[in-house]
């Protein structure tokens, strides 16, 4: 049986959007604690937001070059919260927070995620996402046939990089990730701000991808 494929909305900024994304059956919200994004939630703001977010929902908190005390003060406002590592750091430094991490894979070439793997062996996760000028996402589709094959990977992977609810199906069918992670394309236009129907829309298709996997 092909097991069910998780869903992340990212780049959350709301209350209400994290109250909605969680209705439609999102397993984990993503706050971005990246200053130099439009999407940015300042540490003030985690708490509420991670309150908003109810049990068996993950939070995760993602970081690109952030100092130490940047993210330890980020995980004093969510303690429960997964990390999700997006710039230069190293393997040393993801590692040592004691928490589970995602490693992000700037999709450059195709053995851009296996290489990743080797060099982060402590990542529960490698999120693979299209190359983009600095740091970040870039709300565009890469060249998923770069996926290694299940078979080759040794980390579930995180698929994102520009997935709306047309194309969602199509690139499950192509990479088979663990789990699927998508921002722009659930927004109402507004950077930061999700439009609850897309974001249904969204986990309807991907359950129905999965649905079609198992029966296939």
């Amino acid at each position: 049986m092909t097991p069910r494929v998780r869903v992340k909305i990212c780049g959350l900024t709301r209350a209400a959007d994290v109250h909605a994304c969680a209705e439609a059956g999102a397993d984990a919200i993503g706050l971005n604690c990246f200053a130099g994004s439009p999407r940015y939630v300042p540490p003030v703001r985690l708490r509420e937001l991670a309150a908003a977010t109810p049990p068996f929902v993950t939070p995760v908190l993602l970081f690109v070059n952030a100092r130490r005390e940047q993210v330890l003060s980020a995980l004093a406002q969510v303690p429960h919260a997964l990390l999700q590592f997006h710039g230069d750091e190293d393997e040393a430094f993801c590692a040592s927070f004691a928490r589970p991490y995602v490693r992000a894979v700037s999709m450059a070439h195709e053995g851009a995620l296996l290489d990743c793997e080797q060099t982060f062996p402590s990542a529960v996760a490698m999120l693979a996402d299209t190359p983009a000028v600095g740091y970040g996402g870039s709300g565009s589709v890469f060249d998923w046939a770069q996926v290694p094959v299940v078979s080759s990977r040794s980390k579930p992977l995180v698929l994102a990089g520009g997935l709306t609810a047309e194309n969602v199906a199509a690139a499950i069918a192509t990479t088979r990730p663990y789990a699927v992670d998508v921002s722009s394309g659930v927004e109402c236009g507004v950077k930061g701000v999700k439009d609850p129907q897309r974001v249904c829309r969204f986990i309807a298709a991907v359950r129905a991808a999965t649905t079609e996997s198992q029966q296939a």
